[in-house]
């Protein structure tokens, strides 16, 4: 169904692009304006005008539709994964684990820090 969806959008946007490129030039931007042409009657610029109009009308909706369709089935997720399930916390020391990340940065913090192999550079002090 989405890919219906997104198939139509694009067409709605080409067809878009394509009714205002037809449009008459009110001789804006770069001050090239055109004196003539064959869809430059009133009544052309009418259902130009209507026609983008509902083109643009259309474009929003499926775009509405879109997103609300990309966040149907989405699930809240926690950018921050448990490293465990809660346990009961007591007083026992460190030797038992925690439920958090928290409670392991904790550990960490406690633990003393041991040296990694191989050489070392000297610290200036």
């Amino acid at each position: 169904m989405q890919v219906v969806i997104i198939l139509v959008h694009l067409i709605i946007v080409l067809a878009m692009i394509g009714v205002v490129l037809l449009q008459k030039s009110e001789g804006g931007g770069l001050g090239i304006g055109s004196t003539g042409g064959f869809l430059s009657s009133r009544g052309t610029a009418n259902v130009l005008t209507r026609t983008t109009a509902a083109l643009a009308v259309i474009f929003f909706t499926t775009s509405l539709f879109l997103s609300i369709l990309a966040g149907w089935d989405r699930k809240p997720s926690s950018v921050i994964q448990n490293t465990g399930a809660p346990t009961q916390q007591t007083p026992s020391g460190p030797s038992q684990q925690g439920g958090g990340v928290l409670d392991t940065l904790r550990q960490q913090e406690q633990q003393p820090a041991t040296p990694p192999p191989g050489p070392q550079v000297p610290r200036s002090q």
